[in-house]
């Protein structure tokens, strides 16, 4: 009796040891794999990096376009930004390279031209998008402490930003933009109150618009100078 417990007791060991030494197998062969993935987007890395600065430039980016095939005004370039988190307007480092590309799962130049339809898919749908578009914002603000952004810059970036979903609205604003003298800049309030009013306000008739709610100014006069128009 005593000779067959041992044997029971034995025997899950065997199995334990092989399902472990499976998984030691597994781990090592998935570690490889990943270690020899980030090696690819390394070496991709300073394929455009500036050697002295060890980051990937305006110059870089530019270069990186035109194997992609894509324009840097490309709404796609300022997604991969996004996926990468990227903190200076046409700079990327190692660091940003490697957390974009590893999340797009591309570790070669064909792989990034795949992954971008998917990424631009990604970044649109809702709940990623606003996130997305307070981003573009930031990635404008080039100077330390700067909180407002240009008339000319935003104009270009609403154009690139929101111009394919909400085309009417955006050209209209951005005649507005170009003719109004009150404003030379743009805050970040006043960036996230237009993508507000693209979601909410009725266009072009702008019955739902109530003033009394919480608007930033620059929209209420801009919705005063679309009626004065349509008058």
């Amino acid at each position: 009796m005593r000779r067959s417990a041992s044997k029971k007791s034995s025997q899950p060991t065997s199995v334990n040891s092989i399902t472990s030494s499976a998984t030691d197998l597994f781990r090592s062969a998935s570690s490889k794999a990943s270690s020899k993935e980030m090696e690819r987007i390394d070496n991709l890395f300073y394929q455009y990096a500036n050697r002295s600065s060890n980051m990937i430039d305006p110059e870089g980016v530019e270069e990186l376009c035109s194997d992609l095939e894509v324009s840097h005004t490309d709404i796609r370039i300022l997604m991969l930004a996004w996926k990468m988190k990227a903190e200076k307007q046409g700079y990327f480092t190692l660091e940003e390279w490697r957390r974009g590309l590893k999340a797009l799962r591309a570790d070669t130049l064909s792989k990034m031209k795949k992954a971008l339809p998917e990424l631009e898919k990604e970044v649109r749908r809702p709940s990623n998008f606003a996130d997305f578009y307070a981003y573009a914002f930031r990635y404008c603000l080039t100077e330390e402490k700067q909180k407002s952004i240009d008339i000319e810059t935003i104009c270009q970036l609403l154009d690139i930003v929101l111009g394919s979903t909400f085309r009417a609205q955006v050209d209209y604003f951005v005649e507005y933009l170009k003719i109004q003298n009150d404003y030379k800049v743009i805050n970040m309030d006043q960036w996230m109150g237009f993508y507000r009013f693209c979601n909410e306000i009725s266009f072009p008739d702008m019955t739902n618009y109530n003033p009394e709610l919480a608007w930033p100014l620059i929209l209420d006069n801009f919705v005063e100078w679309m009626r004065e128009k349509q008058a």
